[in-house]
């Protein structure tokens, strides 16, 4: 396993604050789905010694809406992305199912307002009694046997697909999982057995998760125990693509997104669990915390630089520690 990240385009500056961190593999940000467009985005990272494995594709409110007869329509559009992947040498696509964020075009924030963290940088939250559970968007109330019918329909038409491609589809975790947020019911919580229906809907070996470890742990009691179990679960059964390594403190309906050594899930202890399952693929930053000093570049995600910079030296030196037969357990709450 190795380093990653998202969100970064393949302009020159991009790659080179890639490199200079150590960073040689990412999903990229790109400016089309086409397989020209794709070869094209992974032919300049090439360039620069970085590797296009992976990238975004979008939501459809048509998809997770089941609006007919415009969901097979996209469901197609979706197999042309997987088709095109394929064409331009990409090992994946990472994507998201959620029925509450799809429906409004600049996604749904559940999220209540950011919290000051270490040195003047802020971090995000959710305290569900301080959250406006009662609107209702689009999607109405939506049971969670409604959310897996859908996702179960999106699945059956676009996996085939993507095993005549040797594609694999990474789903991303609905965030945060609760029981039920704004009427909708979320497929992934209870986070354990959610996690393992939605696998069991289809069976292919390209159909596998985008884990983010932040998300998860917001679903558990205790994610510091609950944790490491459902990551050692699809690891082992080879449903990880991708792996947003991010910590949290608290957990289900009151967490905030912190820097990952300062958490209270030991990350030292996930990466090793990863590590011991051959996980071959990515761990990536994700949700980093904000600071205002935060530099902007071309193209990319300009707010992240700072937090992502300090991520990516966390994960490569866990990484070493790993390869090189560290394996005693840290003292303290995460720190490698």
């Amino acid at each position: 396993m190795y380093v990653g990240t998202q969100y970064f385009g393949t302009s020159k500056s991009e790659m080179e604050f890639l490199v200079r961190h150590g960073v040689t593999h990412f999903d990229a940000s790109v400016d089309g789905l086409d397989a020209e467009t794709l070869t094209r985005h992974r032919e300049k990272a090439a360039a620069h010694g970085v590797e296009l494995e992976m990238v975004h594709i979008p939501e459809f409110d048509n998809i997770a809406l089941a609006r007919d007869p415009e969901r097979d329509r996209d469901i197609d559009t979706v197999c042309g992305y997987i088709e095109n992947a394929s064409k331009a040498g990409l090992r994946g696509l990472n994507y998201n199912f959620c029925v509450l964020r799809a429906v409004d075009a600049g996604g749904i924030v559940q999220r209540t307002p950011r919290i000051p963290g270490r040195g003047g940088s802020t971090y995000s939250s959710f305290v569900l009694e301080e959250y406006d559970n009662e609107k209702r968007y689009e999607a109405g109330d939506v049971s969670r046997e409604e959310s897996f019918d859908r996702a179960a329909y999106f699945l059956e038409r676009i996996l085939p697909v993507a095993d005549e491609n040797n594609i694999q589809m990474a789903c991303h975790l609905n965030d945060p999982p609760v029981p039920i947020l704004n009427g909708v019911e979320k497929w992934n919580w209870p986070v354990f057995e959610g996690l393992k229906r939605f696998i069991d809907l289809i069976d292919s070996p390209n159909h596998g998760f985008n884990f983010c470890c932040g998300v998860a742990a917001e679903g558990l009691e205790n994610p510091r125990e609950e944790l490491p179990e459902i990551v050692k679960y699809f690891a082992e059964k080879k449903r990880i693509f991708n792996v947003h390594f991010r910590n949290i403190r608290g957990g289900l309906h009151n967490f905030h997104e912190t820097w990952p050594d300062e958490g209270d899930v030991n990350m030292y202890q996930i990466a090793k669990i990863l590590y011991d399952a051959g996980y071959p693929y990515m761990l990536m930053p994700d949700h980093a915390p904000h600071h205002p000093d935060d530099i902007p570049h071309e193209g990319g995600s300009s707010r992240m630089r700072q937090g992502w910079a300090f991520q990516f030296g966390y994960i490569i030196a866990l990484i070493q520690a790993l390869e090189n037969g560290n394996h005693s357990e840290p003292s303290g709450n995460g720190a490698a």
